[in-house]
Protein backbone atom coordinates (compact mmCIF):
# COMPACT_ATOMS: atom_id res chain seq x y z
CA UNK A 1 0.00 0.00 0.00
CA UNK A 2 1.46 3.42 -1.06
CA UNK A 3 0.06 6.10 0.71
CA UNK A 4 2.64 8.70 -0.95
CA UNK A 5 0.46 11.15 -3.50
CA UNK A 6 2.09 11.72 -6.71
CA UNK A 7 3.37 14.51 -8.22
CA UNK A 8 0.32 14.74 -10.84
CA UNK A 9 -1.32 14.10 -8.06
CA UNK A 10 -0.10 16.96 -5.69
CA UNK A 11 -0.60 19.48 -8.67
CA UNK A 12 -4.24 18.72 -8.99
CA UNK A 13 -4.40 19.37 -5.33
CA UNK A 14 -3.22 22.90 -5.69
CA UNK A 15 -5.63 23.60 -8.68
CA UNK A 16 -8.16 22.71 -6.52
CA UNK A 17 -7.21 24.93 -3.97
CA UNK A 18 -6.38 27.70 -6.16
CA UNK A 19 -9.61 27.61 -7.92
CA UNK A 20 -12.01 26.79 -4.51
CA UNK A 21 -10.32 30.05 -2.88
CA UNK A 22 -11.11 32.11 -5.87
CA UNK A 23 -14.82 30.64 -6.52
CA UNK A 24 -15.77 30.26 -2.94
CA UNK A 25 -18.21 33.03 -1.67
CA UNK A 26 -16.92 34.84 1.29
CA UNK A 27 -20.33 34.94 3.01
CA UNK A 28 -20.55 31.56 2.56
CA UNK A 29 -17.13 30.18 3.92
CA UNK A 30 -17.37 32.70 6.80
CA UNK A 31 -20.96 30.56 7.64
CA UNK A 32 -19.37 27.43 7.39
CA UNK A 33 -16.22 28.08 9.76
CA UNK A 34 -18.87 29.55 12.29
CA UNK A 35 -20.95 26.82 12.18
CA UNK A 36 -23.72 29.02 11.41
CA UNK A 37 -27.42 28.16 9.65
CA UNK A 38 -26.98 27.80 5.60
CA UNK A 39 -29.95 28.81 3.55
CA UNK A 40 -30.98 26.84 0.54
CA UNK A 41 -29.30 29.88 -1.55
CA UNK A 42 -26.58 29.43 0.13
CA UNK A 43 -26.06 25.28 -0.94
CA UNK A 44 -27.43 26.05 -4.44
CA UNK A 45 -25.01 29.03 -4.77
CA UNK A 46 -21.78 26.54 -4.01
CA UNK A 47 -23.43 23.45 -5.76
CA UNK A 48 -23.79 25.69 -9.34
CA UNK A 49 -20.63 26.91 -8.81
CA UNK A 50 -19.30 23.50 -8.73
CA UNK A 51 -21.57 22.43 -11.55
CA UNK A 52 -20.15 25.05 -13.72
CA UNK A 53 -16.69 23.78 -13.47
CA UNK A 54 -18.23 20.24 -14.28
CA UNK A 55 -17.19 19.49 -10.16
CA UNK A 56 -20.36 18.97 -8.39
CA UNK A 57 -20.32 15.60 -10.24
CA UNK A 58 -16.76 14.90 -8.87
CA UNK A 59 -17.45 11.24 -8.66
CA UNK A 60 -19.24 10.64 -12.43
CA UNK A 61 -17.69 9.09 -15.25
CA UNK A 62 -16.97 11.12 -18.28
CA UNK A 63 -19.38 8.56 -19.73
CA UNK A 64 -21.99 11.04 -18.00
CA UNK A 65 -20.96 14.29 -17.68
CA UNK A 66 -18.45 14.10 -14.95
CA UNK A 67 -14.81 15.04 -15.10
CA UNK A 68 -13.79 11.30 -14.82
CA UNK A 69 -11.18 12.06 -11.61
CA UNK A 70 -9.75 8.85 -9.96
CA UNK A 71 -10.58 8.15 -6.10
CA UNK A 72 -8.18 9.55 -5.15
CA UNK A 73 -8.76 12.75 -7.12
CA UNK A 74 -12.13 12.95 -5.58
CA UNK A 75 -10.40 12.69 -2.18
CA UNK A 76 -8.28 15.23 -2.65
CA UNK A 77 -10.88 17.48 -3.95
CA UNK A 78 -13.36 17.00 -1.32
CA UNK A 79 -11.04 17.42 1.47
CA UNK A 80 -9.25 21.05 -0.27
CA UNK A 81 -13.33 21.62 -0.08
CA UNK A 82 -13.42 21.32 3.68
CA UNK A 83 -10.53 22.81 4.80
CA UNK A 84 -11.13 25.74 2.57
CA UNK A 85 -14.69 26.09 4.22
CA UNK A 86 -16.80 25.20 1.50
CA UNK A 87 -20.42 23.54 2.47
CA UNK A 88 -20.74 19.69 2.38
CA UNK A 89 -22.53 18.88 -0.89
CA UNK A 90 -25.81 18.34 -0.26
CA UNK A 91 -25.22 14.32 -1.35
CA UNK A 92 -28.94 12.50 -2.29
CA UNK A 93 -28.80 14.13 -6.04
CA UNK A 94 -24.81 14.05 -7.05
CA UNK A 95 -23.77 11.08 -4.42
CA UNK A 96 -27.10 8.82 -3.94
CA UNK A 97 -29.56 8.87 -6.68
CA UNK A 98 -27.38 9.61 -9.61
CA UNK A 99 -25.30 6.25 -9.23
CA UNK A 100 -28.33 4.42 -9.18
CA UNK A 101 -29.79 5.87 -12.44
CA UNK A 102 -26.08 5.27 -13.92
CA UNK A 103 -26.34 1.95 -13.28
CA UNK A 104 -29.87 0.91 -13.69
CA UNK A 105 -31.63 3.81 -15.30
CA UNK A 106 -32.86 3.53 -18.82
CA UNK A 107 -30.70 6.13 -21.72
CA UNK A 108 -34.10 8.39 -21.71
CA UNK A 109 -33.65 8.63 -17.41
CA UNK A 110 -30.11 9.17 -17.55
CA UNK A 111 -30.54 12.24 -20.22
CA UNK A 112 -33.70 13.48 -18.47
CA UNK A 113 -32.11 13.41 -14.69
CA UNK A 114 -28.13 13.50 -14.93
CA UNK A 115 -27.66 16.83 -16.34
CA UNK A 116 -29.78 18.36 -13.73
CA UNK A 117 -28.13 16.74 -10.93
CA UNK A 118 -24.25 18.02 -11.97
CA UNK A 119 -25.03 21.42 -12.87
CA UNK A 120 -26.68 22.07 -9.44
CA UNK A 121 -30.01 22.59 -10.62
CA UNK A 122 -32.57 20.29 -9.20
CA UNK A 123 -32.66 19.63 -5.29
CA UNK A 124 -33.34 15.85 -4.67
CA UNK A 125 -34.37 14.14 -1.43
CA UNK A 126 -34.41 10.29 -0.08
CA UNK A 127 -37.48 9.11 0.56
CA UNK A 128 -36.63 5.94 2.69
CA UNK A 129 -37.34 5.79 6.13
CA UNK A 130 -41.18 5.45 7.52
CA UNK A 131 -42.68 5.21 10.73
CA UNK A 132 -41.75 1.58 11.80
CA UNK A 133 -39.41 1.19 9.01
CA UNK A 134 -36.38 2.82 9.67
CA UNK A 135 -33.34 0.44 10.83
CA UNK A 136 -35.78 -2.13 9.15
CA UNK A 137 -36.08 -0.19 6.21
CA UNK A 138 -37.62 -3.77 4.54
CA UNK A 139 -40.57 -3.12 6.22
CA UNK A 140 -41.71 0.22 4.78
CA UNK A 141 -45.58 0.42 3.41
CA UNK A 142 -45.73 3.28 1.41
CA UNK A 143 -47.64 1.24 -1.63
CA UNK A 144 -47.50 2.52 -5.36
CA UNK A 145 -50.09 0.27 -7.46
CA UNK A 146 -49.84 0.45 -11.00
CA UNK A 147 -52.88 1.82 -12.67
CA UNK A 148 -52.37 1.89 -16.81
CA UNK A 149 -49.48 4.37 -17.70
CA UNK A 150 -49.08 5.49 -13.66
CA UNK A 151 -48.56 4.26 -10.50
CA UNK A 152 -50.74 5.71 -7.64
CA UNK A 153 -48.80 5.92 -4.32
CA UNK A 154 -49.92 6.42 -0.82
CA UNK A 155 -48.00 6.74 2.40
CA UNK A 156 -45.65 8.37 4.34
CA UNK A 157 -42.05 9.21 4.56
CA UNK A 158 -40.21 10.13 7.80
CA UNK A 159 -36.83 11.62 8.53
CA UNK A 160 -36.52 13.52 4.94
CA UNK A 161 -33.36 15.66 5.29
CA UNK A 162 -33.93 19.01 3.85
CA UNK A 163 -37.29 17.78 2.10
CA UNK A 164 -38.91 21.18 2.40
CA UNK A 165 -36.25 22.24 -0.43
CA UNK A 166 -36.89 19.28 -2.30
CA UNK A 167 -37.93 19.29 -6.06
CA UNK A 168 -37.45 15.28 -6.82
CA UNK A 169 -37.76 12.67 -4.32
CA UNK A 170 -36.66 9.44 -5.46
CA UNK A 171 -38.32 6.45 -3.15
CA UNK A 172 -38.76 2.80 -2.57
CA UNK A 173 -42.45 1.69 -2.19
CA UNK A 174 -43.81 -1.42 -2.12
CA UNK A 175 -45.16 -2.71 -5.34
CA UNK A 176 -45.51 -6.55 -4.12
CA UNK A 177 -46.47 -8.29 -1.29
CA UNK A 178 -45.44 -11.93 -1.95
CA UNK A 179 -41.84 -13.66 -0.59
CA UNK A 180 -39.72 -11.93 1.87
CA UNK A 181 -40.23 -8.29 2.09
CA UNK A 182 -37.88 -7.15 0.39
CA UNK A 183 -38.39 -8.68 -2.52
CA UNK A 184 -41.39 -6.14 -3.54
CA UNK A 185 -40.16 -3.01 -2.78
CA UNK A 186 -39.71 -0.86 -6.14
CA UNK A 187 -37.29 2.22 -6.81
CA UNK A 188 -39.33 5.48 -8.07
CA UNK A 189 -38.48 8.99 -9.02
CA UNK A 190 -41.33 11.40 -7.65
CA UNK A 191 -42.11 14.91 -8.59
CA UNK A 192 -42.32 16.81 -5.82
CA UNK A 193 -44.43 19.31 -7.08
CA UNK A 194 -47.26 16.70 -7.71
CA UNK A 195 -50.83 16.93 -6.41
CA UNK A 196 -51.07 15.00 -3.26
CA UNK A 197 -47.79 15.53 -1.78
CA UNK A 198 -47.78 17.12 1.73
CA UNK A 199 -44.53 18.03 3.22
CA UNK A 200 -45.00 18.81 7.33
CA UNK A 201 -41.39 20.07 9.08
CA UNK A 202 -40.16 18.23 12.96
CA UNK A 203 -38.35 20.42 14.58
CA UNK A 204 -35.02 18.93 16.32
CA UNK A 205 -33.12 19.45 19.49
CA UNK A 206 -31.51 22.39 18.19
CA UNK A 207 -34.62 24.22 17.15
CA UNK A 208 -33.88 23.52 13.68
CA UNK A 209 -36.58 21.68 11.24
CA UNK A 210 -33.82 19.89 9.45
CA UNK A 211 -35.97 16.97 8.45
CA UNK A 212 -39.67 16.37 7.44
CA UNK A 213 -42.37 14.18 6.92
CA UNK A 214 -43.68 13.58 3.97
CA UNK A 215 -47.34 12.07 2.98
CA UNK A 216 -48.37 10.94 -0.63
CA UNK A 217 -52.46 10.64 -1.09
CA UNK A 218 -53.22 9.55 -4.40
CA UNK A 219 -49.89 10.71 -6.11
CA UNK A 220 -49.84 9.56 -10.10
CA UNK A 221 -46.62 9.20 -10.73
CA UNK A 222 -45.55 8.33 -14.39
CA UNK A 223 -44.27 4.49 -14.97
CA UNK A 224 -41.71 5.91 -17.28
CA UNK A 225 -40.68 7.47 -13.45
CA UNK A 226 -39.53 3.81 -12.39
CA UNK A 227 -35.76 2.60 -12.06
CA UNK A 228 -35.27 -0.37 -13.34
CA UNK A 229 -37.25 -3.21 -12.72
CA UNK A 230 -40.55 -3.49 -10.67
CA UNK A 231 -40.14 -5.62 -7.49
CA UNK A 232 -36.24 -4.91 -8.00
CA UNK A 233 -35.87 -2.05 -6.04
CA UNK A 234 -34.15 -3.37 -2.35
CA UNK A 235 -30.68 -4.29 -4.85
CA UNK A 236 -30.76 -0.70 -5.95
CA UNK A 237 -31.34 0.51 -2.74
CA UNK A 238 -27.98 -1.66 -1.54
CA UNK A 239 -25.78 0.13 -3.87
CA UNK A 240 -26.73 3.74 -3.06
CA UNK A 241 -26.84 2.91 1.20
CA UNK A 242 -22.77 2.00 -0.06
CA UNK A 243 -22.76 5.46 -1.00
CA UNK A 244 -24.89 7.13 1.61
CA UNK A 245 -22.38 5.33 4.54
CA UNK A 246 -19.19 6.23 3.14
CA UNK A 247 -20.59 9.95 2.78
CA UNK A 248 -21.47 9.90 6.91
CA UNK A 249 -17.45 9.18 7.32
CA UNK A 250 -16.66 12.56 6.09
CA UNK A 251 -13.17 12.71 7.12
CA UNK A 252 -12.41 15.83 5.78
CA UNK A 253 -15.17 17.69 7.68
CA UNK A 254 -13.72 15.80 10.89
CA UNK A 255 -9.83 17.59 9.93
CA UNK A 256 -11.43 21.00 9.37
CA UNK A 257 -13.63 20.57 12.99
CA UNK A 258 -10.74 19.58 14.43
CA UNK A 259 -8.95 22.87 14.00
CA UNK A 260 -12.00 24.54 15.02
CA UNK A 261 -11.63 22.59 18.35
CA UNK A 262 -8.13 23.82 18.63
CA UNK A 263 -8.69 27.22 18.51
CA UNK A 264 -12.03 27.22 20.78
CA UNK A 265 -9.94 25.64 23.19
CA UNK A 266 -7.10 28.31 22.79
CA UNK A 267 -9.58 31.32 22.92
CA UNK A 268 -11.38 30.14 26.06
CA UNK A 269 -7.85 29.33 27.88
CA UNK A 270 -8.36 25.66 28.57
CA UNK A 271 -5.38 24.78 25.71
CA UNK A 272 -3.12 23.74 28.57
CA UNK A 273 -5.66 21.69 30.24
CA UNK A 274 -4.22 18.20 30.44
CA UNK A 275 -7.19 16.05 30.38
CA UNK A 276 -8.56 18.41 27.92
CA UNK A 277 -5.34 18.09 25.98
CA UNK A 278 -5.70 14.13 26.15
CA UNK A 279 -8.76 13.63 24.71
CA UNK A 280 -8.17 15.95 21.53
CA UNK A 281 -4.96 13.99 21.22
CA UNK A 282 -7.05 11.10 20.80
CA UNK A 283 -9.28 12.54 18.66
CA UNK A 284 -6.74 13.33 16.06
CA UNK A 285 -4.94 9.90 15.97
CA UNK A 286 -8.78 8.69 15.40
CA UNK A 287 -9.14 10.96 13.04
CA UNK A 288 -5.51 10.07 11.08
CA UNK A 289 -6.57 6.47 11.46
CA UNK A 290 -9.97 7.08 9.94
CA UNK A 291 -8.13 8.81 7.34
CA UNK A 292 -5.89 6.21 6.55
CA UNK A 293 -8.93 3.56 6.59
CA UNK A 294 -10.32 5.61 3.59
CA UNK A 295 -6.60 6.12 2.05
CA UNK A 296 -5.91 2.39 1.91
CA UNK A 297 -9.35 1.66 -0.12
CA UNK A 298 -8.57 4.14 -2.46
CA UNK A 299 -4.79 2.92 -3.01
CA UNK A 300 -6.73 -0.64 -3.56
CA UNK A 301 -9.08 0.94 -6.01
CA UNK A 302 -5.98 2.56 -7.28
CA UNK A 303 -3.90 -0.10 -8.01
CA UNK A 304 -7.01 -2.25 -9.38
CA UNK A 305 -7.54 -4.49 -6.50
CA UNK A 306 -10.74 -5.68 -4.88
CA UNK A 307 -10.89 -3.48 -1.99
CA UNK A 308 -13.36 -4.86 1.09
CA UNK A 309 -16.96 -3.47 1.84
CA UNK A 310 -16.38 -1.54 4.56
CA UNK A 311 -19.21 1.17 3.91
CA UNK A 312 -20.51 0.24 7.16
CA UNK A 313 -17.13 0.72 9.32
CA UNK A 314 -16.42 3.84 7.76
CA UNK A 315 -19.73 5.36 9.24
CA UNK A 316 -19.42 3.67 12.33
CA UNK A 317 -15.98 5.59 13.03
CA UNK A 318 -17.28 8.69 11.21
CA UNK A 319 -20.20 8.93 13.05
CA UNK A 320 -18.94 8.52 16.44
CA UNK A 321 -15.73 10.87 15.75
CA UNK A 322 -18.35 13.55 14.59
CA UNK A 323 -20.05 13.46 17.94
CA UNK A 324 -16.62 13.23 20.03
CA UNK A 325 -15.71 16.50 18.43
CA UNK A 326 -19.56 17.94 18.88
CA UNK A 327 -18.84 17.24 22.84
CA UNK A 328 -15.17 18.21 23.33
CA UNK A 329 -15.98 21.63 21.90
CA UNK A 330 -18.90 21.61 24.93
CA UNK A 331 -16.41 21.24 27.17
CA UNK A 332 -13.80 23.40 26.14
CA UNK A 333 -16.63 25.99 25.72
CA UNK A 334 -18.06 25.16 29.11
CA UNK A 335 -21.19 27.09 30.66
CA UNK A 336 -21.25 29.57 27.86
CA UNK A 337 -21.84 27.43 25.33
CA UNK A 338 -24.99 25.36 27.46
CA UNK A 339 -27.85 28.35 26.16
CA UNK A 340 -29.30 27.34 23.16
CA UNK A 341 -29.46 30.61 20.96
CA UNK A 342 -31.50 30.07 17.41
CA UNK A 343 -30.57 33.62 16.46
CA UNK A 344 -26.72 32.73 17.56
CA UNK A 345 -26.71 30.02 14.16
CA UNK A 346 -27.43 32.46 11.52
CA UNK A 347 -25.80 35.60 10.30
CA UNK A 348 -25.20 39.12 11.56
CA UNK A 349 -24.93 37.59 15.28
CA UNK A 350 -22.51 39.80 17.39
CA UNK A 351 -21.21 39.14 20.80
CA UNK A 352 -17.74 38.41 22.39
CA UNK A 353 -18.72 34.71 22.71
CA UNK A 354 -19.93 34.32 19.31
CA UNK A 355 -17.76 31.14 18.26
CA UNK A 356 -19.30 29.49 21.06
CA UNK A 357 -23.07 30.39 20.50
CA UNK A 358 -23.83 27.53 17.88
CA UNK A 359 -22.16 25.05 20.09
CA UNK A 360 -24.97 23.24 22.03
CA UNK A 361 -26.95 23.31 18.75
CA UNK A 362 -23.99 21.47 16.44
CA UNK A 363 -23.54 18.97 19.70
CA UNK A 364 -27.50 18.00 19.89
CA UNK A 365 -28.05 17.69 16.14
CA UNK A 366 -24.76 15.18 15.71
CA UNK A 367 -26.56 12.64 18.24
CA UNK A 368 -27.94 11.80 15.31
CA UNK A 369 -25.63 10.39 13.41
CA UNK A 370 -24.77 7.23 14.96
CA UNK A 371 -28.42 6.32 14.05
CA UNK A 372 -29.48 7.64 10.36
CA UNK A 373 -27.68 5.93 7.09
CA UNK A 374 -28.06 2.86 9.34
CA UNK A 375 -28.05 2.80 13.03
CA UNK A 376 -24.10 1.96 14.26
CA UNK A 377 -25.58 -1.45 16.14
CA UNK A 378 -26.70 -2.62 12.61
CA UNK A 379 -23.66 -1.72 11.15
CA UNK A 380 -21.78 -3.63 13.22
CA UNK A 381 -23.59 -6.91 12.20
CA UNK A 382 -22.99 -5.93 8.62
CA UNK A 383 -19.13 -5.65 9.37
CA UNK A 384 -18.89 -8.68 11.20
CA UNK A 385 -20.76 -10.56 8.68
CA UNK A 386 -19.68 -9.50 5.08
CA UNK A 387 -15.82 -8.56 6.51
CA UNK A 388 -15.20 -10.37 9.25
CA UNK A 389 -17.12 -13.41 8.56
CA UNK A 390 -18.32 -14.08 11.37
Amino acid sequence: MNLDFTDEELAFRRQVREWVAAKLPPDIRDKVRAAATLSRDDHQRWAQLLGQQGWLAAGWPRAFGGPGWSAVQKHLFEEECALAGAPRIIPFGPVMVAPVIMAFGTPEQQRRFLPAIASGEVWWSQGYSEPGAGSDLASLKTRAERRGGVYVVNGQKTWTTLAQYGDWIFCLVRTGTEGKPQAGISFLLIDMKSPGISVRPIVMLDGEPEINEVFFDDVEVPAENLIGEENKGWSYAKLLLAHERTNIADVNRAKRELERLKAIAKAEGVWDEPRLRDQIALLEVDIVALEMLVLRVLSAEKSGKQSLDIAGLLKIRGSEIQQRYAELMMIAGGPYTVALRREAAGAGWQSADAHLAPLTGSYLNLRKTTIYGGSNEVQRNIVAQTVLGA
